[in-house]
């Protein structure tokens, strides 16, 4: 009986240490988006603060105005404002949607089925596709199949994480038509010296199994710096071998027109040069910008 309470206090305080875990756990699973960042979750962001009465454009840049946005959202909340959307954040923004659900937090949560590969319009109507989207999502993450985006699945959406494990959206990868229409949409262009597009070919350029969080940091860029980008190098053979290499998906090179350079050069971080010897600059975002001899070679981490 004299270990009762010995045994006792262990089983207590097992249970504790749990109860008190799992609320942290929670809050590092959302990510920390901020100034300088890009992307879908910049993205999601900007149209759940329109939900919210924040009207902001939805760009995909993190830039001085959506800071602006996300400070008086925040100060509305009682939270601290200081411009970063971290886990409170997160959870005060989000919008529980669901079939017959309009408006900009459906939109926000297309934008974020579609890093997972959905193809749905971005439309603000939750319709069964959007539906059919999340319940597959959900699916796949462990969840319950129920097509409600809420904050369990919102979570699970932004952070690229869940019950269920596997990757994040970020880490999609896409098809070569897929980057081609992006691209296409933004402006973008490319060549290759083999006027190509097979991966296995080193004089093409191909887009197949890129990353989709390197093809929306392309558009991104394109847009957030309003100059002309001509991509010469994707996912193709012949390209240093590595983990963030082309070949998986990470990178992008494209041709060092003036405005681009003048835009990489002035807005992001000189960080030193390479192995190699290549001028090197970093965004906010931790995306690496690398001046090569004859293009930029750009590796997109987020």
């Amino acid at each position: 009986m004299r270990r009762l309470p010995a045994l006792l206090a262990t089983v207590l305080a097992a249970v504790l240490a749990t109860l008190l875990s799992a609320p942290a756990a929670q809050a590092a699973s959302w990510p920390v988006v901020g100034s300088g960042s890009t992307g879908a979750n910049v993205t999601t962001i900007q149209h759940l603060l329109t939900a919210r009465n924040h009207a902001t454009a939805a760009d995909g840049i993190f830039g001085s105005g959506t800071a602006d946005k996300v400070k008086s959202f925040q100060r509305s909340q009682s939270l601290t404002a200081d411009g970063v959307v971290g886990p409170d954040t997160w959870s005060k923004l989000i919008v529980t949607v669901s079939s017959g659900s309009n408006g900009s937090a459906v939109k926000a949560a297309q934008v974020q089925l579609n890093r997972y590969g959905h193809g749905l319009a971005v439309d603000g109507a939750f319709g069964s596709g959007t539906a059919s989207a999340a319940k597959k999502f959900q699916q796949s993450k462990g969840l319950s199949a129920d097509g409600i985006v809420g904050p369990d699945t919102w979570r699970a959406l932004v952070s690229g994480s869940g019950s269920g494990g596997g990757g994040g959206g970020g880490s999609t990868k896409l098809t070569h038509a897929q980057v081609s229409s992006m691209f296409s949409g933004a402006g973008i262009t490319w060549t290759s010296t083999g006027n190509c597009s097979n991966r296995n070919v080193s004089t093409c350029t191909s887009f197949e199994q890129m990353r989709r969080t390197t093809a929306e940091g392309t558009v991104a860029l394109r847009r957030a710096s309003g100059c002309a980008i001509l991509v010469t190098g994707g996912t193709e053979t012949g390209h240093a071998s590595g983990t963030y290499s082309h070949w998986n998906g990470y990178k992008v090179d494209f041709s060092p027109q003036s405005c681009i350079s003048n835009y990489i050069t002035r807005t992001f971080t000189r960080i030193g040069d390479r192995g190699d010897g290549a001028a090197q600059y970093k965004s906010a975002s931790g995306n690496i910008y690398a001046r090569e001899s004859s293009h930029w070679d750009v590796t997109f981490h987020n």
